[in-house]
């Protein structure tokens, strides 16, 4: 098994042009553009993205026997994989829950993820990534962007730094298919959690919609992907995606 990577002049939306070929790609295909138009982040956010400058890409993926209950998992490969990639150019990064990646307290990376279901089997998920490479200057109202040339100084080839990203990704996707097991989902919960920005350490979150501030810690997550967090007394609570906010100065 090996990946194939697209690369177009400019598009809409990776995510949206890796669904319109789904049916036509192989398992780990790859649309990358250098320039979007109508880039998409989480719940219908915009990514920020100067033409030419970063990476925006999609990978479509078409997992067998993965049943939906263990979707997060694909969550899991990608953003450990993106990990380990930076870290392979000396930049240490954090995965905030649940898929964000996070050098110290600015973002360097975005995840979008559509899954598709066919009964009680995950039969396919689109992965957008959006990873700030060359872009010295940023002017939306993104929170705490950062790029990997703000970090280390110099500029990077996009077509090398692709092959290098996506590889990393493949090399923990492609096992996680051949030999599907519990002590392998056990290691990649091991390594997510290990990877957790602000794993052990006490900040300040707002709980939404209700607006309440709490301070607690995080301690991992729970079988069903939610965020569990601590507080000072004890007390541990979970919270689903969009039910708790990350408090950054």
């Amino acid at each position: 098994m090996a990946f194939k990577i697209n690369w177009l002049n400019t598009v809409d939306s990776t995510n949206s042009e890796a669904i319109r070929q789904f049916k036509s790609s192989d398992d780990f295909t790859v649309f990358a553009s250098s320039y979007q138009t109508s880039g998409r982040g989480q719940k219908g956010t915009s990514w920020e993205s100067e033409e030419g400058k970063n990476l925006t890409f999609s990978i479509v993926l078409k997992p067998e026997s993965i049943k939906a209950e263990k979707q997060f998992v694909i969550a899991q490969v990608v953003t450990i994989g993106i990990k380990r990639y930076l870290l392979s150019r000396g930049l240490e990064a954090k995965i905030k829950w649940p898929n964000d990646i996070y050098i110290k307290d600015k973002k360097i990376c975005g995840i979008l993820i559509e899954h598709f279901l066919s009964g009680d089997t995950l039969s396919g998920s689109i992965v957008g990534i959006g990873l700030n490479v060359n872009q010295s200057k940023f002017v939306s109202d993104a929170p705490n962007p950062v790029s990997m040339r703000n970090l280390l100084g110099r500029e990077f080839v996009l077509e090398e730094e692709l092959e290098a990203l996506v590889g990393c990704i493949y090399d923990i996707y492609y096992p996680l298919m051949s030999f599907l097991s519990n002590s392998t989902f056990n290691r990649l919960d091991n390594e997510y959690r290990e990877s957790l920005y602000r794993l052990d350490e006490f900040h300040k979150y707002e709980e939404t919609p209700g607006g309440n501030v709490i301070e607690a810690r995080i301690t991992g997550i729970d079988e069903n992907a939610c965020l569990l967090l601590e507080k000072e007394d004890g007390t541990v609570k979970r919270y689903h995606f969009k039910e708790i906010k990350y408090l950054i100065s």
